[in-house]
């Protein structure tokens, strides 16, 4: 029973860091493929930012590595899950180390798109763009009763 809910917690773990990779800014909750459902997330966020015709070029460079990132992560997380049940400890590993490698990689990317465009963006922006951003990364910790 103890190793299934170590499984469960890793696999909890895993999804939302795919989540966030591939919302790469938090603004689907779920996890999803490359394609349509990126491009609804990018189309949202740029709507939530504000962006403005002068931000459009910055902005462009932003949904790129979006696109990016759903695209690198999309077959490591087909690959994980036509794995799922037949993998020992060290295929389990490999396959979530994947993951979180690509993982960093498209936060780094992100990171180097988005900084200039933030730059970019008026107080009100800045604001909403902070508050897009805020928990992304931490695990919600329940309040222990």
């Amino acid at each position: 029973m103890e190793r299934v809910r170590r499984f469960t917690g890793m696999i909890s773990a895993l999804l939302l860091c795919v989540a966030i990779i591939l919302a790469c800014p938090l603004v689907s909750k779920a996890a999803a493929p490359a394609g349509g459902d990126v491009e609804a997330r990018i189309s949202s966020l740029h709507a939530k930012l504000k962006i403005t015709g002068a931000q459009e070029e910055q902005w462009n460079k932003v949904a790129q590595v979006m696109r990016e990132n759903a695209a690198t992560m999309e077959p490591l997380i087909k690959a994980r899950k036509a794995k799922e049940g037949s993998m020992n400890a060290v295929d389990n590993l490999t396959s979530y180390s994947e993951i979180q490698d690509a993982h960093a990689a498209g936060l780094k990317n992100f990171i180097a798109a988005f900084e200039p465009l933030y730059g970019s963006m008026s107080d009100d922006q800045k604001k909403i763009a902070d508050q897009v951003f805020t928990g992304v990364g931490h695990h919600k910790k329940s309040k222990k009763k």
